[in-house]
């Protein structure tokens, strides 16, 4: 069994997730099939991409299933975290079902288009995620999932409150790049391995 596995199907950043883990002296595997997703003790789903793609690619694979039986701690990132959810905007897309809600299309405002790139502010953390108001985080995503009893932070981009992390139970996301977000990401990632 594997102690830390992060999802490697042919889409995300599994490289870059690799490289923020190891900064923290964990040294994590790839998993690609199903007995590796339920053997790993804790599993990433990356992110980057889009959910059409990713969720025909995890059918494909007979991945759905394995991804919804999982009991160990699973953090699901950008793409990821969006994934975890209902269904997705992004090509009309059901997606894993683990969180109630949907993922939505941002809307661009003066001086904040679409996709939200760069660094954004928290305003609001809730529980023990490593993280606290006022960090900086990168953010590279065009839609963001629906507040809700699991959301954990939130950030600030123009007008809009987005669900920057969410915690329930053994799930864990971030819609933000936490491998991307200097020593605020890494105390998330932290945190993460010590659930």
């Amino acid at each position: 069994m594997n102690s830390l596995a992060i999802l490697d199907v042919g889409y995300g950043n599994t490289d870059s997730i690799r490289l923020g883990f190891a900064r923290l002296g964990a040294e994590a595997a790839l998993a690609s099939d199903a007995k590796q997703v339920e053997g790993a003790e804790r599993l990433v789903i990356p992110g980057v991409g889009s959910a059409g793609f990713a969720m025909a690619r995890l059918a494909e694979l007979a991945l759905v299933e394995p991804l919804r039986r999982r009991t160990g701690p699973t953090l699901g990132i950008c793409l990821g975290m969006q994934l975890m959810f209902d269904h997705s905007e992004e090509s009309d897309t059901a997606c894993l079902g683990l969180v109630e809600g949907r993922v939505r299309g941002l809307s661009p405002a003066p001086g904040h288009p679409v996709p939200h790139m760069g660094w954004s502010r928290l305003e609001w953390v809730h529980g023990e995620i490593g993280l606290a108001e006022s960090d900086y985080l990168y953010f590279a995503h065009s839609f963001a999932c629906d507040d809700g009893p699991a959301t954990a932070a939130r950030a600030s981009y123009g007008q809009a409150s987005i669900p920057a992390a969410l915690r329930s139970a053994r799930l864990w996301g971030a819609q933000f790049h936490p491998e991307r977000s200097a020593a605020a990401g890494a105390r998330f990632l932290q945190a993460f391995l010590s659930a």
